[in-house]
């Protein structure tokens, strides 16, 4: 398999790596998330009109740029690498995917050029916190229903013409500030019982969101609340929402992967750095033997993980395999930056915390790594199952 970069891949991460170096240190990151927003929306302006990150695996007819999913993985890589809070998980790589597999003509035409040139930020609101499950990440979402009986979730029903929606979903990515919601909601009673995508946009009545204190706040999350909400279908009946929930999980796996990895990078470069400059007993902390062999440790974790998303950017099936990797690679090197920057480095304001908050975060919206390993297990048949 040729893992080699194309020229205009280079590029790509050149470019946005010099930018975020601009405009996301530390110091950035955190006065971003303290916006309204939750994210510095002039740099959102920067990454999506003079960038075109929203559009860049969007077809050019809808005013992408055409790309596939290793460019998207570079650029998620990047933006890990300076855990820039943005919506572009939410909005790219999550809601614009199910827009063009479901979405009817009209829908897309209208949708995704401004998704594409990043004046509509979206997001996708499942119930229950299932995430990982309703994408297929943790488990065969075939049984995942969006609500229903005491379940609670989000109910569906159509009146006067259209569709309206009651019920809530919480951790909703960007669920606050998103100028339109893709809302998962179950509809049909015990007879003709599914799953339906809706499109929700922001202004309509009966929409109460609020943004949730979340462990990771480069991460915003929401907690969205639908009463008799009106709401249109996305797509037409029948639609297989559930295939396209899976299919945007492989892509998603990857990408989330390529930022773990980014973010794992960064702190291994922060240790390495630290280590070389702090002194003791006259020498500095990294020529010792013991911190020598945490490091190098820490350097062949990340790079094996980087060898599996880049391989799963190729064969998007692998995606749960090189996630699982990249997740378990961000939380071994953040905690050892944290334990390597001694006594600094326990400090809650410390940058590495940043790390380490990112990586438990994924861990709890995505993971944990062992079931993603057990999903991909059954996929693959590994122990003789057969392939879902």
């Amino acid at each position: 398999m040729d893992t080699a970069f194309t020229a205009e891949q280079d590029e790509i991460r050149r470019t946005l790596r010099e930018l975020l170096a601009k405009r996301s240190g530390p110091a950035e990151v955190r006065a971003a998330v303290a916006t309204p927003e939750g994210y510095d929306t002039d740099l959102w302006n920067r990454m999506s009109g003079t960038l075109g990150l929203p559009g860049l695996a969007l077809p050019e007819e809808y005013g992408g740029v055409g790309c596939g999913p290793a460019e998207l993985a570079l650029a998620c890589e990047e933006t890990g690498r300076a855990l820039a809070p943005s919506p572009l998980l939410a909005t790219a790589l999550l809601a614009a995917p199910l827009i063009h597999a479901l979405g009817t003509g009209p829908q897309r035409a209208d949708l995704l050029p401004r998704i594409a040139d990043g004046s509509l930020t979206c997001a996708l609101a499942v119930p229950g916190g299932s995430l990982a499950l309703a994408l297929g990440l943790t488990g065969d979402n075939g049984s995942w229903v969006a609500g229903g009986g005491r379940a609670g979730g989000v109910q569906a029903r159509a009146a006067d013409g259209g569709w309206q929606l009651y019920g809530e979903a919480t951790q909703v990515l960007d669920g606050h500030s998103a100028g339109l919601l893709l809302v998962a909601a179950h509809t049909g009673g015990f007879a003709r019982s599914r799953t339906l995508l809706f499109l929700v946009r922001a202004e309509v009545a009966g929409l109460v969101r609020v943004r949730q204190p979340a462990l990771d706040a480069t991460r915003s999350q929401a907690s969205i609340q639908l009463r008799d909400v009106e709401a249109e279908l996305l797509g037409e009946e029948p639609v297989d929402v559930l295939g396209a929930l899976a299919d945007t999980g492989r892509s998603v796996a990857v990408a989330l992967a390529a930022e773990a990895v980014g973010a794992a990078q960064a702190a291994l470069d922060r240790t390495v750095e630290y280590v070389g400059s702090r002194e003791q007993f006259g020498r500095p902390v990294g020529s010792f033997q013991a911190v020598k062999h945490r490091v190098a440790d820490l350097y062949v974790q990340v790079e094996a993980a980087r060898s599996l998303t880049y391989g799963a950017a190729r064969e998007p099936g692998t995606g749960a395999l090189a996630l699982a990797a990249a997740l378990e690679a961000l939380r071994t090197v953040a905690g050892e930056t944290i334990q390597l920057h001694g006594g600094i480095g326990f400090t809650w304001e410390h940058e590495a915390h940043l790390y380490f908050k990112r990586a438990t975060a994924d861990e709890l919206l995505f993971g944990p790594a062992r079931r993603l390993r057990e999903r991909a297990a059954q996929v693959t048949g590994l122990f003789g199952e057969v392939a879902a």
